[in-house]
Formats: C-alpha cells, sequence, structure tokens
C-alpha cells in the first residue's frame, strides 16, 4: 500500500505544476500586448546641452567618443523626428552616465526621456550598458502618462559625429499590457 500513495503522490506532485504552467500561459495569451515602434534622435551639444562633470582617472583626453574610467556626465538633449538638429522638437532626453570600461567607450546611462508625440504624451525610463560608437540597447525601465506600464528597449546609434550637435539615432520598441491602454 505504501509505494502505492507514494506513486501516488509523486504523480501529483508531477501533474499540479504542470497544470498551473497551463493555466498562466492561456492567460497571457488571453490579453495582447499593443506595441509601439518609432525613432526619434537626440540632438547633444558639449558645454551646452551635456557637460562633463567628474573627470575619470588618468586616460587619454575627453573626446567625443571616449572619456577616461570613471567620468560622469550629465545631459539634457532635445529629442527631434530627424537627423537634422532643426527638425521638429517632440520632447527632450535627460540622465547621467558614468564611463564604466576600461576602453573608454562604454558607460552605465541612467536616463529618461520625455515625448510630446501627436498621439502619445509621457516619459519613459531607461538604464543600460552605452557604448559610444556601436548600436546600444537599454531596457525601458518605467514610464509616466500614456507610457505607464510601459516595456521594451530602445536602441541608441551615433548618426552624426562631425559639427555640433552630435546626433544619436533613438529606435524605441515599446510594448504596453492591455491595462496600460484602457481607459476608464
Amino acid at each position: 500500500m505504501a509505494p502505492l500513495m507514494h506513486f501516488i503522490t509523486t504523480l501529483l506532485f508531477l501533474l499540479i505544476p504542470l497544470e498551473a504552467t497551463t493555466c498562466r500561459r492561456r492567460h497571457h495569451q488571453q490579453h495582447e500586448l499593443k506595441s509601439l515602434h518609432f525613432t526619434l534622435y537626440q540632438q547633444e551639444t558639449l558645454n551646452k546641452t551635456a557637460y562633463f562633470v567628474v573627470p575619470g582617472v588618468a586616460g587619454p583626453p575627453l573626446s567625443l567618443t571616449t572619456a577616461p574610467f570613471g567620468t560622469m556626465f550629465v545631459f539634457q538633449d532635445p529629442s527631434t523626428l530627424k537627423p537634422n538638429h532643426t527638425s521638429k522638437l517632440v520632447g527632450r532626453a535627460e540622465g547621467s552616465s558614468i564611463t564604466s570600461g576600461l576602453n573608454e567607450l562604454q558607460s552605465i546611462t541612467v536616463g529618461k526621456v520625455t515625448l510630446n508625440l501627436k498621439k502619445h504624451k509621457g516619459s519613459i525610463s531607461i538604464v543600460g550598458v552605452t557604448n559610444n560608437i556601436k548600436p546600444s540597447n537599454h531596457p525601458v525601465v518605467g514610464g509616466t502618462g500614456d507610457f505607464l506600464f510601459v516595456q521594451g528597449y530602445i536602441t541608441s546609434s551615433l548618426v552624426n559625429l562631425v559639427g555640433s550637435p552630435v546626433s544619436y539615432k533613438i529606435e524605441f520598441h515599446l510594448y504596453l499590457p492591455p491595462y496600460a491602454y484602457l481607459k476608464p
């Protein structure tokens, strides 16, 4: 009798998690995420919208692509619809960045992009590692306004390093759960 009870108990412990997993899957399939994909351009002007506030440890001098290890950089840059800095202003990117790579090419970035688009208004918060010369993905960690409960990531990449301002392409890949965009 004991081996039979042991078998039934083991079988129940194996089937209960299977049922719970199956229920969760069905639950997620019933709710579809709304996706938003768009591109904006960040216009950065050194010593006007972006500043080096803490110099890093010894290394090569500051340049537009490199900064010594530990350098802290803050920014509040306009976001436009096109790479040209005279394009329509639709938002602002602000945050800070600290050079974290000994190669002087990558930094830890914390930022917020406030948007005032035709159909969407609010802000998106990101955290991640930025490579100064290669495209970088940053996970979205929060949002406000129309972006409350947002999930997803943004990809930033250098567009133009020549002249002033320096332009970055910011690609948004956002996903909103149904409860985020249902109006009461």
